[in-house]
């Protein structure tokens, strides 16, 4: 089995929605299907077939999460030295060369990934570039139109 890279955050956050999954979302569907059950005949009962829908899904995601959290390898990117070097769980502060917009990045699992929150997940072509090079350095990245270079101004562990 292939392990699967995680921040220490990200293993918290799924650890969190394994909880919630457990102990709120999976006795809720069970009700649910209860009082679906107490309305009769199954067989066009759409609020049945809604819950027991909701419930492989409850417990698929769970099984999902159990397997993913065996298989991580959880690193905390405020104990790394890569010795400038951008790896897994560092935060990089780019400049586009083209337009001199600045970006900041963390690089993390693909669970974690959130552009919003400038989180790209590590197989994403950007990170891909980035990984390996230190400050200073040139990544260029294929994007959809066209090559797109960034100079790597600072590289963080927090």
């Amino acid at each position: 089995m292939t392990t699967i890279p995680l921040t220490k955050r990200g293993a918290e956050s799924l650890k969190a929605e394994l909880h919630r999954l457990k102990t709120v979302e999976r006795h809720a569907v069970v009700q649910a299907i209860a009082e679906a059950r107490a309305q009769g005949d199954l067989s066009e009962n759409a609020e049945y077939d809604a819950a027991k829908d909701k419930q492989g899904f409850i417990e698929g995601r769970i099984l999902e999460i159990e397997g993913k959290l065996a298989a991580a390898q959880i690193i905390d990117p405020s104990t790394l030295d890569a010795g400038g070097r951008v790896v897994f769980g560092a935060t990089v502060d780019l400049e586009e060369e083209a337009s001199g917009a600045e970006v900041t990045y963390q690089i993390t699992g693909d669970d974690e990934a959130d552009i919003k929150l400038g989180r790209i997940s590590v197989s994403s072509p950007i990170a891909r570039a980035l990984i390996g090079k230190e400050a200073g350095d040139v990544a260029e990245v294929q994007a959809p139109g066209g090559v797109r270079r960034y100079e790597i101004i600072e590289v963080r562990y927090e």
